[in-house]
């Protein structure tokens, strides 16, 4: 099963910031997150980068047990230093 790391909001959707998923790609990992995390994870994908052991990755990418695959929500905000 390949590791599924979770970051910042994606992290907060889903309750967790790991886990293990059965796939043979992104894709299918991704999916198998879906069952088990719900519908707001699912809502914030379409936002996400996703990398599979640290490279930009696409949903047909092959994965397999030793690699990690990881979700990275768009980052907002700033210092909060004003002008």
């Amino acid at each position: 099963m390949a590791k599924l790391r979770l970051f910042a909001s994606a992290r907060e959707a889903a309750g967790v910031a790991h886990g293990e998923f059965p796939g043979a790609t992104v894709g299918e990992v991704l999916d198998a997150a879906v069952a088990s995390y719900g519908r707001t994870f699912e809502g914030l994908l379409p936002t996400c980068n996703v990398w599979r052991n640290g490279e930009p990755a696409e949903r047909d990418q092959p994965v397999v047990d030793t690699d990690e695959v990881a979700v990275l929500p768009p980052v907002s905000g700033g210092s909060g230093a004003s002008r």
